[in-house]
């Protein structure tokens, strides 16, 4: 497995990433992603150490691996799985949603049913179990663009005869070694940061555009693959003291564009199918298992804004009025809520491929808690903020105000309380800020309304999870037990 540093090494690896028109050489010594990239190099530490290792790290034939790619057997590997990706979550505070764990969840999800790739096309169930040990020997950092850019309806096809460019990425060739890719691929988070990227389809891919179909893995310095992120939020954290979330937790979302790019056979896992591009994730349990891990992140991520909403009202001496605590109780409730939905999840684990072995979280409560995170995140983080109130700018500009000592007396004397001072007031109003109101908050906003599909997709989710044929029972059972007199 690897070290902090060893990861820092691997991605230094002539990737192109560009910001606005700028190339980045290096995301490990860019002010960009400098920081990002030492979040994501203290998982890999973090994880090997002797608090962590005996929970973190699983073994399989004599081979060592992270607990994230372990293919659950029974409730008590989910159980792993579980308090694995709650660590890594309290690590970031449910800030990095595409953590290490996040995309391996998928991948072990799918290597539990590889006879699935294999009835579709001969040979690739084997190149996905193969795919499937290497990332996990090789401790690999995988993102994953699986949706097509936005507002794209037109069929590559329709768009060539009007002689126009499809932006959507699909094999425009392929010959014994392999297929070769081009176009564009949504949303790469945290791919700057990344080994390879899996690309494929959570999206319907319409009839007749079996092209659009393929799925398989791509290292993201490979020739022709350039990741385009989006402003990373990090580059004007002026300090850790103002920004002290932007300046550390800022995965960088990204678009990837795919140029004449050859992928191997060996690598490509579906093709020219477009029934099951998209149907690869929801008949296995790689769906189940990484939406259990966005709702644990999702999780750690409550706990901080639940406990930042008792802090400032105690900062702002409002914590003993009844109202108020009324409303911490209601967000404490909420929090037990989510926590008790992950809960069931492990509890009425089942097993999803009859036979295989293996198993996965209920994904009836899965499903459940997703919905409730999306729907829920917005109203959470609008009660916070009135309980904050205007705190934040009721403080001066910046912390470099405590750099001048004239300055900085003046403002421990008219900004500080009895039992706080200026600086902690301060430092707690920019923390409050920098989750609530700022631009990284807003990316925020965005990521947690959006990051599984919109509403109506989160809304049919549990339609097709829910089992109507025994709800319909109830009533039909209720009507068969009285009639006319």
């Amino acid at each position: 497995m690897l070290t902090g540093n060893e990861f820092l090494e691997s991605i230094r690896d002539g990737r192109r990433v560009y910001v606005g028109r700028e190339l980045v050489d290096d995301v490990t010594a860019h002010p960009a992603f400098r920081n990002g990239a030492q979040t994501i190099a203290m998982i890999y530490d973090r994880k090997r150490a002797p608090e962590n290792r005996d929970l973190m790290v699983s073994e399989e034939d004599g081979e060592e691996f992270s607990t994230y790619y372990l293919r659950p057997r029974s409730r008590a590997d989910l159980k792993r799985r579980f308090e694995t990706h709650r660590r890594i979550a309290s690590w970031t505070y449910g800030l990095v949603g595409r953590s290490p764990d996040n995309f391996p969840s998928y991948l072990s999800g799918l290597a539990t049913c590889p006879e699935l790739l294999d009835g579709l096309h001969p040979g690739f169930g084997e190149n996905l179990t193969r795919y499937y040990r290497t990332a996990r020997r090789d401790d690999l950092f995988l993102s994953h663009a699986v949706t097509n850019p936005q507002g794209n309806r037109r069929a590559a096809d329709e768009m060539d005869a009007a002689g126009l460019t499809s932006p959507t990425l699909r094999v425009v060739a392929e010959d014994d070694a392999g297929v070769t890719i081009n176009g564009l691929k949504m949303i790469g988070t945290a791919s700057a940061f990344c080994h390879e990227a899996w690309v494929g389809n959570l999206q319907p891919v319409p009839a007749g555009q079996e092209a659009e179909s393929i799925t398989c893995a791509v290292p993201l310095n490979a020739p022709g693959v350039s990741i385009w992120a989006r402003k990373p939020y990090e580059l004007n954290a002026r300090s850790e003291f103002d920004m002290p979330l932007s300046s550390r937790y800022d995965e960088t979302d990204a678009a990837i564009l795919f140029e004449n790019v050859h992928v191997p056979w060996e690598k490509v896992f579906l093709h020219n199918d477009t029934a099951m591009t998209r149907e690869i994730y929801m008949q296995t349990p790689g769906h189940s298992l990484a939406n259990h891990q966005a709702n644990v992140r999702f999780l750690e991520k409550l706990k901080l804004i639940v406990a930042l909403a008792h802090k400032l009202t105690v900062s702002n001496r409002a914590a003993g009025i009844p109202a108020v605590q009324s409303v911490l109780g209601k967000l404490a409730a909420r929090l037990a809520t989510l926590e008790g939905l992950i809960m069931g999840q492990l509890h009425g684990c089942e097993e999803m491929v009859a036979g295989s072995g293996f198993v996965t979280v209920n994904r009836r409560y899965m499903y459940a808690a997703l919905h409730w995170c999306t729907t829920n995140h917005s109203e959470i983080c609008d009660i916070v903020r009135d309980l904050m109130g205007g705190g934040p700018i009721q403080m001066p500009a910046d912390s470099s105000v405590m750099e001048d000592p004239d300055l900085n007396a003046k403002f421990e004397t008219y900004w500080s309380l009895p039992d706080t001072s200026a600086k902690n007031r301060m430092k707690l109003f920019r923390l409050a800020w920098d989750l609530l109101g700022s631009e990284f908050a807003g990316r925020h906003m965005l990521y947690e309304k959006f990051y599984a599909g919109p509403g109506f997709v989160m809304d049919s989710y549990s339609y097709n999870a829910a089992d109507w044929q025994e709800l319909d029972g109830i009533v039909d059972g209720l009507m068969s037990g009285y009639d006319v007199a």
